[in-house]
């Protein structure tokens, strides 16, 4: 159980992050010809995969730094809020790669930018475990390549899938918080306070960022 649970976490985050991640690479190479397509996708996703795991290796060494773990439990509070509120789709936002190396690159960078909250979710989730984060991340994969439109628009006509992947981001971002030192402090001298503080930032995050979201 030590090992699933925070795979099937790991698999939730890729589910719900991942969407956004499959757009960037079915915008990019739409004007190729088939068999350039083909190559711009495959080649486009091995180059961001390789790169997600050197920004993981980079995350982890940081995470040994003071309030680093509170920087990155905040840093994912903002992302389940935003998972939340926005609902607009950034697909007219997104260059067309004009050749296969355009294209190529594009993907790479885009994904680049886009991926800081998939690969925090996992690092937070997978307790510096590399083989849950490798595994993380080849999960992402097919999810990136096959998945997106059917993710996508899940999560438009069922938005209950919404609110269960911003509690699980806000649950993951609250166990990274309590990490903490000096909150591992207080949590010493009560027992009870983790659960509490993990179920305070899930009741405030759904509540802000559905009220946002109903209202926007």
């Amino acid at each position: 159980m030590e090992f699933i649970e925070p795979l099937i976490k790991i698999l939730l985050i890729n589910i719900i992050l991942s969407g956004d991640n499959a757009v960037v690479i079915a915008m990019a190479s739409r004007n190729l010809p088939g068999h350039l397509k083909k190559k711009a996708i495959i080649w486009g996703t091995v180059g961001a995969v390789v790169f997600r795991i050197i920004f993981t290796i980079i995350i982890m060494y940081l995470l040994k730094l003071p309030y680093i773990h509170l920087i990155g439990g905040l840093l994912l509070l903002i992302v389940a809020y935003k998972l939340l509120v926005d609902k607009e789709s950034d697909e007219a936002h997104i260059k067309v790669g004009s050749s296969l190396k355009e294209a190529i690159v594009i993907i790479i960078f885009a994904d680049l930018l886009m991926s800081l909250d998939n690969v925090l979710g996992i690092v937070a989730v997978s307790n510096n475990n590399m083989l849950l984060i490798v595994i993380g991340i080849i999960l992402s994969i097919p999810i990136m390549l096959f998945a997106s439109h059917l993710i996508l628009r899940l999560m438009e006509n069922y938005p209950i899938i919404i609110y269960i992947g911003a509690a699980l981001l806000a649950w993951t971002a609250g166990e990274m918080i309590v990490k903490e030192e000096f909150i591992q402090e207080i949590i010493v001298l009560n027992a009870n306070m983790e659960y509490v503080l993990l179920l305070g930032i899930i009741v405030i995050t759904l509540t802000v960022g559905g009220y946002q979201r109903r209202y926007r």
